[in-house]
């Protein structure tokens, strides 16, 4: 009864700032070259090939990834980038702009998720505390995907690395205010990644310390033990099997086959709406050979990042813990202390009772209060 009272109480507040908020959609061109590996993969034909290549991933003391590397190659192009730029009200952008990187699984309406008129939404929390926010698919995810025929290979081109530079590039022209549709400049801009998100946005700080003025890293570790369960757990299939993706994407994108697939990847034990599952795996985006073959590198780097980062992950996070975050003297979370020696504050914290997806529990009143109290008290 606690956490129905709560939800009905944040939902007066997630309404109010809906209709105090002003929202853009942009697509932004975005041009761009990156280092990406070529491998010697073809496309899936059927999910026997799709289970085949989810289990050599997967497999303990394997590097399948450097199995089939044939090449580092640059990709280099100009990519149309979808986005939401977001103002507390109109014509008053708040001085610090949040910049919200999604993960695998999901595009940009995960920060602003519209079940329950927003109530589960980051956009409308950050928003009411003043910042601004540029929330965008992935490139190759959501209406940044371009279609088959204006090459998108989810093999060789969607990766992480391609991804980092288009991080990068938006970020560039969001700090020296030359985006198209954002007129607004700012004092300071924070990254605030979810998953594969945050190892994008850990990756650009690593890369350019100078383009961030904070870290918000969620659902995140850089402990790698764990990512077959990510994998195993989905019950990945071809995109072509999957009712709302099978027209749109090409072979090579995998999502979940049900709902057990996002489930076990995403949400707590007794801790989510039923009603808020179903809701994630109706608008839920693929993954592609290329982003899981590039996953976890970028996050594996030291980090010369002088800034402030918070960690914030799900007590039972499956891909990043294994279930499990907390140890009997510290968390898993705490091993990106030695990585990120030079951070001006440096910060941890387990969400109880959350899994990896954070935004959509009903823990969120706790996992986006203490973000925002990190960037009001660190930015």
């Amino acid at each position: 009864m606690a956490r129905l009272s709560l939800a009905l109480v944040t939902a007066v507040v997630s309404a109010a700032a809906v209709s105090a908020k002003c929202c853009t959609n942009l697509t932004v061109p975005v041009t761009v070259s990156a280092r990406n590996g070529r491998f010697n993969l073809q496309p899936p034909e059927n999910n026997i090939d799709v289970t085949d290549f989810i289990l050599r991933l997967g497999k303990r003391g394997a590097n399948y990834t450097q199995q089939v590397l044939e090449e580092i190659y640059t990709v280099s192009g100009t990519y149309n980038i979808a986005a939401t730029y977001c103002e507390p009200a109109a014509n008053e952008p708040g001085s610090v702009l949040q910049v919200l990187t999604h993960g695998v699984g999901f595009d940009r309406s995960y920060w602003d998720f519209p079940y329950a008129n927003y109530n589960y939404s980051y956009v409308n929390q950050a928003l009411a505390k003043g910042y601004s926010t540029f929330s965008y698919d992935r490139f190759g995810i959501g209406e940044s995907y371009p279609g088959c025929d204006a090459g998108a290979d989810p093999i060789n081109e969607v990766q992480s690395w391609l991804e980092i530079a288009i991080l990068e590039q938006l970020t560039t022209q969001l700090r020296e205010g030359g985006l198209p549709g954002v007129s607004a400049r700012f004092a300071k801009t924070v990254h605030v990644g979810h998953s594969f998100g945050s190892i994008q946005s850990y990756a650009l700080g690593a890369a350019r310390p100078d383009l961030s003025d904070g870290l918000v890293l969620t659902g995140f570790t850089q402990v790698p033990d764990y990512v077959a369960y990510f994998l195993y757990g989905a019950n990945f299939v071809g995109v072509d099997t999957i009712p709302g993706l099978a027209d749109k994407y090409a072979a090579g994108y995998l999502a979940p086959q049900n709902l057990t697939g996002v489930q076990q990847n995403f949400f707590a034990s007794e801790n989510f709406d039923p009603a808020v599952l179903e809701a994630a795996y109706k608008v839920g985006q693929p993954v592609t050979y290329g982003e899981l073959l590039t996953l976890g590198a970028p996050a594996g780097v030291p980090s010369a990042f002088e800034g402030p980062v918070l960690i914030i992950t799900g007590d039972y996070d499956i891909p990043f813990c294994g279930g499990n975050c907390t140890t009997p003297d510290s968390t898993f979370l705490d091993v990106s202390a030695s990585l990120l020696k030079n951070s001006s504050h440096f910060e941890t914290f387990v969400v109880p009772e959350s899994g990896h997806g954070l935004n959509l529990e009903y823990t969120w009143p706790t996992t986006y209060g203490k973000i925002l109290d990190f960037l009001q008290a660190q930015v």
